[in-house]
């Protein structure tokens, strides 16, 4: 019957957007089983991704309010969904994918264990077809790599994304987390993860994150430049964070230093160029670039554009300023969708899981169930 329990959780969490393939190793089914308790994994059957009232997902999952309630606050803790407090207004809860979701939620509270079924489970989640086809995050230039002539969208400098809101937070960075316990990783900031409006208020309801102020934040942007980290915010132009990455420690961007040709798979307006004439062959960019797309041959760098993800870090340092970011032709510029909605529809899509009217279907069976809790 447990058995049953989670094989049932696997296709559920399979058929959120960014999926959760199955591995002849079952190590997505030991993942779940060591964070979800039957108790809280059947009631995880019943999260959609629209944030309701524990009276709603009570009643879908045939449970009292308050059992339901329960276990929705421990999952909560245990950082397993998404929740929305409202001032003297019940919790608003809803499904979290793998990743980005529940686990980044177990930031603070890493265990050897997961660790290890996290690193084998890491090749098989991040298939390079769906990432090509929907991303689910995209690459913008760190702010002082572009120049005042390049046109630049306000979703594609990472101020702008900030000044677009009033709250923030900062939490722990779980990748280089989870490296440093496998003593492995850098000695890059820990805390840099940055998040935003109603995200941040999550980090810092649930105690994963502190609040922090706006110019805290831009401080922490510019902290993350000087590191040589690579800035990536949710695929949409109103991402609610932002990732400070490196090449060593992020799960997203280890992944793709496994293709020979990482730059067809991320969403990124621009790209390095190099002026081989005036490269001083100092090595700088060599040791910026966290995607191995810079070498120097002889006295000269060598730049890879099949590597290159438009992040900036090589232009900022170069001393002889050989290097710049230029934006890539009208016919290479990756679409932006307009929120997280659009996003979530266009990852789904692309794995044959999701489209607009299975997310009318679940709009519509939520209002059906809000109207029959109401009248429990």
């Amino acid at each position: 019957m447990a058995k049953d329990l989670y094989e049932r959780l696997v296709r559920h969490m399979d058929n959120l957007p960014a999926g959760y393939p199955r591995t002849e190793s079952g190590v997505e089914m030991r993942i779940l089983r060591r964070l979800f308790s039957p108790e809280h994994a059947e009631i995880a059957l019943h999260l959609t991704l629209l944030a309701e009232e524990p009276r709603v997902i009570a009643r879908r999952a045939k449970l009292p309010v308050e059992e339901a309630t329960r276990r929705l606050e421990e999952m909560e803790k245990k950082g397993l969904l998404y929740s929305i407090h409202r001032r003297n207004r019940p919790t608003l809860y809803q499904a979290q994918q793998f990743a980005v979701g529940f686990w980044e939620g177990q930031v603070n509270q890493l265990t050897p264990e997961l660790i290890q079924d996290f690193e084998e489970y890491l090749p098989a989640f991040t298939v390079f077809e769906n990432w090509r086809k929907a991303p689910q995050l995209r690459t913008i230039p760190v702010g002082e790599s572009i120049s005042a002539q390049t046109e630049v969208m306000p979703y594609e400098r990472a101020e702008e994304l900030l000044h677009a809101h009033r709250y923030f937070s900062v939490a722990n960075c779980i990748c280089r987390q989870e490296q440093h316990l496998l003593d492995k990783g850098c000695d890059r900031p820990l805390e840099s993860c940055l998040s935003f409006g109603l995200a941040a208020k999550h980090y810092v309801d649930t105690g994963r994150g502190r609040a922090i102020t706006l110019e805290e934040a831009l401080a922490i942007l510019s902290r993350a430049e000087k590191a040589g980290l690579v800035l990536q915010p949710a695929n949409d132009k109103r991402s609610l964070f932002i990732c400070t990455c490196c090449g060593c420690c992020c799960g997203v961007l280890r992944s793709l230093k496994r293709d020979p040709k990482p730059a067809r798979l991320v969403s990124s307006a621009f790209v390095a160029r190099l002026n081989a004439g005036t490269c001083e062959g100092c090595g700088t960019c060599v040791e910026r670039c966290q995607m191995e797309a810079i070498t120097l041959d002889g006295d000269k760098a060598v730049l890879n554009l099949d590597r290159c993800i438009g992040c900036g870090l090589c232009v900022t340092t170069c001393p002889s300023e050989s290097l710049s970011l230029a934006r890539k032709p009208e016919a290479e510029q990756p679409y932006v969708p307009k929120d997280i909605v659009e996003n979530s529809i266009r990852m789904g899509q692309a794995r044959g899981k999701m489209g607009y009217p299975s997310l009318l279907l679940m709009e519509i069976r939520s209002k059906i169930d809000r109207l029959l809790a109401s009248r429990m």
